[in-house]
């Protein structure tokens, strides 16, 4: 790592340090309201929040939106760890827009669409909560979003359920948003609609993961250069360039934008941090169904005629992974691949791109 790679992960550290990110956080008297709430009227602004109360409570009495019992002691504790350990770049309600957020590359989370990038569930559905468990408690490797594996399993739990109850909270807030617009007073059905077709929908996820078509493989030089001639023709190349370092044009001119607006790229697969996780079925989600809310997209129905090519491709991102981290033993050698030209400066030429 580069003197100016450690300095941009080291100051958003200090940054949080300063920001106490170990001390507990005052719990607002209440949630913020959306800036979609608040383009209307004060009168229906009024009812909106007393609606969003009803279903999804305040700070101080939080609700998990279709809970079938109620469980206030659970989501007090994990309203605490997430004043103390996620608000700084979560921020309070969700929006990914805490006072560290501006410093951090990639931009923390904003769950109140309800939208989550590593899932094992299909592409454009939630995430299942074992989901958002792991990630909670594995952390994001190449983010700022680190392991919390220091957590009980009462309070990772708990945090997660506080989570859902501003994820469910943020999703109800924009649909009622709509609803409101141009009304003269919010229609109590509708709202009750919107809020069971949110839980049904995160109701639906939880039995939906993504299994693999055909049985992995035990990894060979031969899937690993079959891996390589697919992410030099499906298309794997045209965003992570043609060695896998991700310099393409549109990576270096920060084309690519994400579904909240911030500019995003195409991962460096040479890193070896693979956002995702670098278990074989973690990487096989990832090209399979792709990854919600970025450029990313799913390569299921591309490569539904020939499902192993997907196998083969988790192979080559493995090698191209481990090739910085002197990890040969994974898979074996592959000397039939292409050797990739470097340019003196120590990136790739212009073939392939540089991060």
């Amino acid at each position: 790592m580069s003197v100016s790679q450690r300095l941009h992960w080291c100051f958003p550290l200090i940054l949080l340090g300063q920001l106490g990110c170990e001390r507990l956080a005052p719990v607002p008297a209440q949630f913020r309201s959306s800036a979609e709430i608040q383009k209307l009227p004060e009168e229906m602004q009024k009812q909106v929040r007393e609606a969003l109360e009803n279903y999804c409570g305040t700070p101080a009495e939080p609700k998990l939106l279709g809970a079938l019992e109620s469980r206030p002691e659970t989501l007090k504790l994990g309203r605490d760890v997430y004043m103390q350990r996620c608000w700084q770049c979560h921020g309070e309600t969700g929006d990914g827009a805490g006072p560290a957020a501006a410093q951090l590359y990639p931009r923390p989370r904003d769950y109140r669409r309800g939208i989550f990038k590593f899932t094992s569930s299909p592409y454009g559905s939630k995430p299942r909560r074992s989901d958002l468990v792991r990630t909670v408690k594995l952390g994001v490797p190449g983010t700022s979003m680190p392991s919390f594996a220091i957590l009980s399993e009462a309070e990772l739990a708990a945090v997660v359920d506080y989570v859902l109850v501003l994820t469910h909270r943020g999703e109800l807030e924009f649909q009622i948003a709509l609803e409101a617009e141009g009304a003269d007073e919010l229609d109590a059905d509708a709202v009750t609609g919107l809020a069971q077709e949110i839980v049904t929908d995160w109701n639906t996820a939880e039995s939906t993961a993504v299994n693999p078509e055909t049985p992995k493989p035990e990894f060979t030089s031969e899937h690993v250069t079959r891996g390589q001639q697919a992410f030099l023709t499906k298309g794997c190349s045209k965003c992570h360039g043609e060695d896998g370092r991700g310099q393409t044009l549109d990576n270096l001119e920060s084309k690519l934008v994400d579904v909240w607006g911030h500019p995003t790229r195409a991962a460096d697969l040479t890193s070896g941090m693979l956002h995702g996780g670098r278990e074989p079925i973690d990487i096989y989600r990832r090209i399979y169904a792709g990854i919600n809310g970025t450029p990313m997209p799913e390569f299921k129905t591309a490569l539904s005629a020939e499902p192993e090519t997907i196998w083969d491709l988790v192979s080559y991102v493995l090698y191209v992974s481990g090739r910085r981290r002197s990890r040969p033993e994974q898979i074996p050698d592959a000397g039939s691949l292409v050797a990739y030209p470097r340019s003196p400066a120590g990136g790739a030429t212009a073939a392939g791109g540089g991060d």
